[in-house]
């Protein structure tokens, strides 16, 4: 496995913090196990609530902890202030999600300045043996960071998103490209 290194040196509470914000992974129960750069271990016992209809955790709750994981093991890497949007993801299920745990491990196979490639694992732990039961394929995108946009925290925008048509900086920042209001502006032309 390759190795990186960090340029953000306080990249370990930075993850940690952001990871602490994200209110899906303490509904789910979800914990931050390993931090390293380029690589996340995100831990998720086992819950009754999370399973399928046979009695498995539920895909949906596998994708989500091994999303989490490859975009905190792309931020590892980046400049302070940066962060990751994910563009796209494959997932393989590869055996029904049984166990005590499951343990979602986000590791980096490319990193880059605007696009990161990213794998992922997410392993059930029974009797302290583990079984390979998802596999995913991800790519994250950078957001924040020198020179780029840094979205604005949650609790500071307004209700609805009330801006004036066209009021973003002519600068195509990544917010302004996905905006409402973009495409509201090239209606009204």
């Amino acid at each position: 496995m390759p190795s990186f290194e960090a340029q953000d040196p306080a990249f370990d509470a930075n993850v940690r913090r952001s990871f602490e914000g994200l209110t899906l992974m303490r509904t789910v129960g979800a914990r931050l196990q390993r931090v390293a750069p380029g690589e996340v271990e995100i831990d998720l016992p086992f819950r009754e609530d999370l399973t399928q209809h046979h009695g498995y955790m539920a895909a949906a709750v596998l994708t989500a902890i091994v999303d989490v994981a490859c975009g905190y093991a792309a931020m590892t890497l980046m400049p302070f202030g940066a962060s990751v949007l994910t563009v796209e993801y494959k997932v393989n299920f590869l055996s029904p999600a049984e166990g005590e745990r499951m343990i979602a491990r986000g590791r980096v196979i490319r990193p880059g300045r605007t696009v990161t490639v990213c794998s992922g694992d997410v392993v059930a732990i029974s009797c302290d043996s583990e079984k390979v039961v998802a596999t995913m394929l991800a790519t994250m995108a950078t957001v924040g960071g020198p020179g780029r946009d840094v979205p604005e925290p949650r609790a500071n925008r307004t209700e609805g998103h009330q801006r004036t048509v066209g009021s973003h900086r002519q600068r195509d920042s990544f917010r302004s490209r996905w905006c409402v209001c973009r495409r509201l502006q090239r209606v009204a032309r």
